[in-house]
């Protein structure tokens, strides 16, 4: 916190030395050339100083470089207010991404994603954890982030957590080829301290004596002080490798025959992870055709984008899990012990599964190598992502178009899973005599067929007209837009024949072995929206939106009802500020608006009666009519939308020649009403005792500041300095009959055991902890906590409440061109917010010690002070929630660093190439010890290491 406070006393130094250092270079500008930003708005576009909603736009120049995988990674830390964080760094991890907190407590939180006017789909094709994956970035020109109400509620009941439109490149001019290609390598920059063998012999030796003959090759139970041979293995170094990934693409755009503008595009990129055996494979096609007709009043936007995935995907958790549980005294492979010749068990891979009564139990452990090399889950996705849009200006009025947009989404995957012969996860039976009365079922576990199909139509008018010199501008638009959702698909999974015929079955005991689903869903709406322009200094913004969904079909609010209104008021226009050389822009902006939960698949799913949606043996099953289960829950006709009001009042400015210093300042509130929750029934009222209804509200209250300082820009030098800062506080008002829910943040023990809860009074998913009672010396002392309410025992009564998710979130960077060089840095952080150390919890409370030391994942020796006492070897409950395992999840992270060098006009002037090296995740400052405290879901169990990437990169320009 210190470095920060120093930071904020150097800034207005820094800033007064940087304007004298601008002022030395406005000799050498060029004439200023006022250049109007545009910036994309649903359904349509304004230039960016008559916006008068908040709405971040984050254009090619300003993405994040070096290895980038998915869309979201373009904009990361560029935004204030927008959360971005990954699931890992698993090539496919999805991203979560918060804008201005979450609106709802049981669907999805992340923001709508319109594409070139088409919105997707709030579900994921199986397999894909990541749908931006799929989109190659490459492609894309700018982001507009709408944030507020006012720029949100056009899209109505599907923008209740923001929207981003992304824009993808087009053609036109004159012919341009590009070709960029780079090479990427990635390494694990923090691997967990664990003991290795001889500090693991030591321990067990000390502590277990009994179980000395399980240490290394050869140990007799009947001799258990006796230990076999001893090897000494790194189970990480095992499993986690060098990656090597590299992405291609190449364009080409311009004027085809002259009149027709034309882009196209083919990219090709493979990332590796750095646990062995996972990869992802993109292959993108795109075509775009923008010509024109009858003298330009007729535009017409070809847009079609083909994408194939191709995934290896592996069960990353659990190897992540055995890496760091296995003992090290064990070697990789069959060979090491008993030589090339030697038995094959499981394939090759080394287990260690006697147990002290002789028999081989399968229970016991597993290879984590085995686990990644014997099971094969490849999975492929074809996606297609297209739309044709007409835009007709009328001959006789040219102030009135008329627009149509055809759009289409859809996606085919398959899913096949296979185990080698010998592979540990196909034996039939857990126990056996010896290794070589193992029955095996290798072969096909799991298969899975779904496809994608979502159209999307829309039609309105728009009239834009200059009235007069008092009515600048004046605006109308009208319309309306229909959504289809569709996706279906078959599920199969095999399990192993008991009888030992080597061919592997459908699940047994189950009148049909093949689960088939199918869900449709759609949604309709009506539209509006008015801009009034007054003296080119008065903004007036009005929207309605009007939507239903089939889901409500039968319920008495079947429409929902979505208005908003803004204002801003450009002050540079004013008389008293016209004058002002220095002022280039000085605008207020307030606005209000209502928006409705946009993720109506995730509701449908978890909802709505009268559908088969959950499996056999749920918890929430509640009656059979023949194979399929449905829900008893009780039809409540009354069920909405989710609403979310907001007010926002913001201030837009750029000061100075050359706009040296802009940026924008916001406060907002965000209230969101009728949350859908479980509550509860009277006894008697049906087969279940709750019921879904909307009853829960929650509130969201921040402030945003951006800024850009330009301090040199000259025909030799261009020095850009940004910076952005976010504080937003979540608190939950209402949760109907209940004080708290269950929210996640699932442990690494027992099933369903969860530390996170939706609390009224306090920010959605708080962690719910003991106080941990330390000794003298700071150690924790087992199974002692704080009485915090005096009762004198220890209950839930004593149980308080931390804040999972950080109030304060910042990103900052530099950009530098110096002649033919450029640099860029971009650095992003979070002040506050905690993680769950959940390994210590899964690698210390076990029945067996495992390879851990006492700093990292050994709390069996942390609550006992280096002592070893036999009591705690199974912890009780309240053990697994002691804040102890609780840490500040500050950090300061330096995303990407790139240095370029541009060689221009080469072979005849027909070639510019610029070459390139960057660094991702270049390095990160944290008090937190364990893999990494850019953790989402506030719990760090199995986490898959965000890898260090070095690239070395080329682009051509033909």
């Amino acid at each position: 916190m210190r470095n920060f406070t120093t930071v904020l006393k150097i800034a207005p130094a820094f800033l007064l030395a940087s304007t004298i250092m601008h002022a030395q270079a406005q000799d050498s500008l060029p004439k200023e050339k006022k250049i109007e930003e545009i910036v994309l708005v649903g359904f349509g576009a304004k230039k960016k100083t008559d916006l008068t909603g908040s709405v971040t736009a984050v254009t090619e120049k300003d993405f994040n470089k070096g290895a980038i995988v998915s869309a979201d990674q373009l904009i990361q830390g560029k935004a204030p207010g927008v959360r971005i964080t990954s699931a890992g760094g698993s090539p496919d991890s999805a991203p979560n991404i918060r804008i201005r907190g979450g609106s709802s407590l049981s669907a999805s939180n992340n923001p709508l994603i319109v594409i070139d006017g088409i919105p997707l789909d709030g579900t994921n094709p199986a397999g894909i954890k990541n749908p931006l994956a799929l989109v190659n970035p490459n492609d894309i020109e700018s982001f507009s982030i709408l944030k507020d109400a006012s720029a949100t509620a056009i899209y109505g009941a599907r923008a209740s957590n923001g929207v981003i439109l992304i824009k993808t490149k087009s053609g036109g001019g004159k012919l341009k080829m590009n070709f960029n290609t780079n090479v990427s390598v990635g390494q694990v920059t923090r691997y967990i301290d664990v003991m290795d063998s001889g500090q693991y012999v030591n321990f067990i030796k000390t502590y277990f004596p009994n179980d000395v003959w399980k240490l290394g090759v050869g140990g007799n139970p009947l001799n258990p002080t006796t230990m076999g041979k001893v090897y000494d293995t790194n189970w990480q170094d095992v499993i986690y490798r060098n990656s090597v990934s590299t992405d291609n693409n190449f364009s080409a755009s311009g004027n085809l025959f002259k009149v027709l503008p034309i882009r196209v595009s083919l990219g090709y990129n493979r990332t590796e992870g750095v646990v062995k055996n996972d990869d992802l494979e993109r292959y993108s096609a795109t075509l775009r055709l923008t010509p024109t007709f009858f003298d330009k009043h007729l535009k017409v936007d070809i847009n079609a984008k083909g994408y194939r995935i191709d995934k290896k995907t592996i069960d990353a958790d659990a190897v992540i899990g055995a890496a760091l549980s296995r003992n090290p005294t064990l070697p990789v492979y069959s060979r090491d012990v008993w030589g090339q010749g030697g038995p094959n068990y499981f394939g090759g891979y080394y287990q260690n599964n006697y147990m002290a009564n002789g028999k081989y139990n399968m229970t016991y452990d597993s290879n984590p190598l085995g686990m990644l090399e014997q099971r094969h889950r490849p999975e492929n996705t074809y996606r297609f992502l297209g739309n044709i849009e007409l835009d007709y200006k009328f001959h006789f009025l040219p102030d009135l178009r008329a627009v149509v947009n055809l759009g289409i989404e859809s996606s085919r995957t398959k899913i096949k899973e296979t185990y080698d012969p010998n592979a540990r996860n196909s034996v039939i039976n857990l126990v056996y005599n010896s290794p070589d009365d193992i029955l095996y079922n290798p072969g096909l576990a799991y298969a899975e067929n779904q496809y994608t199909n979502n159209r999307n139509f829309d039609a309105y008018l728009v009239y834009n007209k200059k009235i007069n010199d008092f009515f600048t501008n004046f605006l109308i638009q009208g319309g309306y837009t229909y959504q289809d959702f569709r996706y279906d698909g078959n599920k199969e999974q095999f399990y192993a024949d008991p009888s030992g015929s080597g061919v592997r079955i459908p699940q047994p005991n189950r009148a049909n072995p093949t689960y088939g689903y199918f869900n449709h869903l759609n949604l309709q709406s009506f539209f509006a929206r008015t801009n009034v322009d007054i003296l080119n200094k008065y903004l007036f913004t009005a929207s309605f939106r009007a939507d239903a969904s089939s889901l409500f079909n039968g319920f008495s609010n079947q429409w929902g009802y979505f208005p908003s209104a803004a204002f801003a008021w450009k002050m540079q226009e004013e008389s008293f500020l016209k004058d002002v050389e220095a002022v280039k822009e000085l605008k207020l902006r307030i606005g209000w608006g209502q928006t409705g939960q946009q993720d109506i698949t995730q509701i449908a799913k978890s909802f709505y009666p009268s559908r088969p949606l959950f499996a056999l043996g749920g918890e929430t099953s509640q009656y059979l009519p023949g194979y399929n289960i449905y829900s008893a829950l009780g039809f409540n006709k009354d069920l909405k939308w989710e609403t979310t009001t907001s007010w926002n009042i913001g201030i837009d400015f750029s000061l100075f020649r050359g706009n040296l210093l802009s940026g924008s300042l916001d406060f907002y509130d965000r209230k969101s009403t009728d949350l859908l929750l479980m509550s509860p029934l009277p006894p008697g009222q049906g087969l279940t005792n709750e019921f879904a209804a909307n009853v829960g509200s929650l509130r969201n209250r921040g402030v945003e500041l951006n800024l850009n300082v330009n301090p040199i820009k000259n025909e030799t030098v261009n020095w850009n300095i940004f910076g952005n800062m976010s504080y937003n506080k979540g608190e939950i008002l209402e949760l109907g009959y209940y004080d708290r829910i269950a929210a996640g943040g699932d442990l690494p023990v027992g099933t369903g055991v969860k530390i996170a809860y939706h609390v009224v009074g306090l920010q959605p998913n708080s962690a719910w902890m003991f106080e941990q009672v330390y000794d003298s010396n700071g150690n924790p002392i087992a199974d002692t906590f704080v009485d915090r309410n005096g009762d004198g025992k220890i209950t839930d009564g004593d149980r308080y409440n931390a804040q999972l998710v950080p109030n304060f979130t910042f990103g900052f960077g530099t950009s530098l061109n110096y002649k033919k060089w450029d640099f860029t840095a971009n650095f992003r952080g979070q002040i506050g917010g905690k993680v769950y150390d959940g390994r210590h919890v899964a690698q210390g409370f076990v029945n067996q010690a495992r390879s851990s030391n006492s700093e990292h994942l050994s709390n069996l020796l942390d609550f006992n002070n280096g002592r070893y006492s036999s009591n705690l070897v199974q912890p009780t409950d309240n053990m697994y929630f002691s804040d102890y395992f609780l840490h500040d999840a500050s950090f300061l992270r330096l995303d990407n660093v790139t240095l370029g060098y541009n060689i221009e006009k080469i072979f005849g002037n027909k070639l510019d190439l610029r070459v390139y090296g960057s660094v991702n995740n270049a390095f990160i400052i944290t008090k937190y010890k364990g893999q990494d405290p850019e953790n989402f879901g506030g719990v760090d169990n199995n986490f898959y290491p965000r890898p260090r990437i070095y690239t070395l990169g080329f682009n051509f320009n033909f």
